[in-house]
């Protein structure tokens, strides 16, 4: 077991395999989990967690064949990755959480939202990747490659560990599943409320007005929030925003309209019953 100024680094079996994750000490109510991207680990998560530890219990882990988890024998898709972080939760006695994703974490969260929406109290999608926005598979490169000149550099001795050691060809291969998933769908019929925060520099997402326009489709649990100057990354380059949307908006904030949001944090679609 490791410390880290107020938080924990550990391992759990899940389904006979080493698990890593860290959980803040302190706080109290609902947990908030997690989930990173694809080929990468939790570490760049860890801003956001850090800033929200103040007043909620905050768990990242490693899921499996991530990071420092143990590796896999083969590349867990999507719905498996769900199943893994259900698994990871009963492992931690955590039977309600407020799931936060980023990227591929996205379609994870929503997959457990809509395989066991009792598990999650609250859902929060940062830069949600996947769907018909990423495709076709050339596409989703080119756009994944001009994110990467607009992302911070601090993320790469970060994120570049991660991904060789993940590999090229998994990765490639999850990425092109990830294009594949059926995202927007989900989206739309989010069984729980959910708060989706995208980033105005971010290739990977549709430009604000089809945001506006799938907010006005989607299920009554949807709001949208839009950091102009962040690109993909959102939990890494702008913690600070990040945390303080994800903050009014448990408290309820930002339906009442009483929120103060960060200079270039936009609201761009609240329903009535998003919270």
């Amino acid at each position: 077991m490791g410390t880290d100024h107020g938080w924990v680094a550990e391992h759990v079996q899940v389904e006979g395999r080493s698990v890593y994750y860290r959980r803040s000490i302190g706080g109290s109510g609902v947990p908030v989990v997690h989930i990173h991207g694809f080929a990468i680990s939790g570490s760049y998560l860890m801003p956001t967690a850090r800033l929200l530890a103040g007043r909620w219990t905050n768990v990242v882990p490693d899921l499996p064949g991530y990071g420092r988890s143990e590796k896999r024998d083969y590349v867990l898709n999507v719905p498996a990755l769900a199943g893994a972080l259900l698994a990871v939760l009963d492992a931690l006695d955590i039977d309600r959480a407020v799931l936060v994703g980023n990227s591929m974490g996205c379609p994870i969260g929503l997959e457990v939202a809509h395989e066991a929406p009792e598990r999650v109290h609250r859902l929060v999608l940062v830069s949600p990747a996947g769907g018909i926005q990423n495709r076709p598979l050339p596409r989703a490169i080119r756009q994944l490659a001009l994110d990467v000149v607009r992302e911070s550099p601090r993320m790469a001795p970060i994120a570049l560990p991660d991904y060789l050691r993940f590999g090229p060809v998994n990765g490639l291969r999850l990425f092109h599943e990830l294009t594949l998933y059926p995202s927007l769908e989900r989206l739309l019929h989010t069984p729980v409320p959910t708060l989706a925060v995208l980033g105005g520099r971010d290739p990977l997402m549709p430009p604000p007005s089809r945001v506006r326009e799938v907010g006005r489709l989607a299920a009554q649990h949807l709001s949208v929030v839009l950091v102009d100057r962040a690109a993909h990354a959102v939990n890494f380059n702008h913690p600070e925003e990040l945390a303080q949307v994800i903050e009014a908006w448990l408290d309820g904030g930002l339906l009442a309209g009483s929120a103060r949001l960060p200079t270039g944090v936009r609201l761009v679609h609240v329903h009535p019953d998003a919270v």
